[in-house]
């Protein structure tokens, strides 16, 4: 007879809530597995039983968490993220781990209440930042410079084009910053500019918004892309919980 595989408890996220609440079932490695959730006074940790092991965040896995924390948003105004991968060995740890947390969920509550978060990436079109550079003359005959040159020989008026490309990079950068985040800033309750990812990104912002904003909100963004569409690209995504302006670590107590 084939080995029972041992079962943990995988955390998707935390509610608040004052009653029993059903979310259906989720698909997990090909399982439908029953969505629950673990109670302590007007707290609750949403989750479902799975085999105990590390679940690596490939694009499947990162979509079952993703879409069942939408789902819980769909019906729960009080919603506190946890991060992808979390599995605790048994029910009884879930509930020690939210007995533990729950004076920082009874803060956290009325904060975010109501609320979700949005992303936003810009990323500038390629052709776009090309012709930026070659607007500085110095930076045309530097690239000239280097042309046709051995690399050895090149080695430092790369270094200094590389200089100069990075430098206009940071002023498009402060550019966005004051034409496209600093407005949306004034919508949202809180704002984040995280550090950009590659050479190309522009802004990675978050935006903890009421969700009585989020059409004005949305508008704003739609109005900025008309504006900039030209010269950079959009990355617009949520609603999620607010990933970006909570901090919950997770561990249970060793008794």
């Amino acid at each position: 007879m084939a080995e029972q595989e041992e079962q943990g408890i995988y955390l998707f996220c935390g509610i608040q809530t004052d009653q029993e609440d059903e979310f259906g079932t989720v698909e997990i490695e090909g399982r439908e597995r029953e969505i629950f959730t673990i109670r302590h006074e007007d707290a609750a940790m949403v989750c479902a039983e799975v085999p105990m092991k590390i679940y690596h965040p490939n694009k499947e896995n990162l979509m079952f968490h993703q879409n069942t924390v939408s789902k819980v948003m769909d019906q729960k105004d009080t919603v506190i993220p946890i991060s992808f991968g979390n599995v605790f060995k048994t029910k009884d740890d879930v509930k020690v781990l939210l007995e533990n947390l729950y004076p920082q969920f009874k803060k956290l509550f009325p904060e975010i209440k109501g609320k979700i978060e949005l992303g936003l990436k810009v990323i500038g079109k390629k052709e776009w930042l090309e012709s930026k550079v070659n607007e500085n003359p110095e930076a045309v005959k530097k690239a000239e410079a280097v042309r046709g040159k051995s690399e050895a020989a090149s080695y430092y008026e790369r270094i200094q084009l590389g200089g100069m490309a990075q430098k206009m990079v940071t002023e498009i950068q402060n550019e966005i910053k004051t034409e496209i985040f600093a407005p949306l800033e004034e919508t949202a309750e809180a704002a984040k500019a995280n550090d950009p990812l590659g050479e190309k990104m522009l802004l990675n912002a978050s935006f903890l918004v009421d969700r009585n904003q989020e059409e004005v909100f949305d508008q704003k963004v739609n109005e900025a892309h008309e504006k900039w569409k030209d010269k950079v690209d959009f990355n617009y995504t949520g609603p999620w919980p607010a990933y970006n302006f909570v901090n919950i670590r997770l561990s249970v107590e060793e008794s």
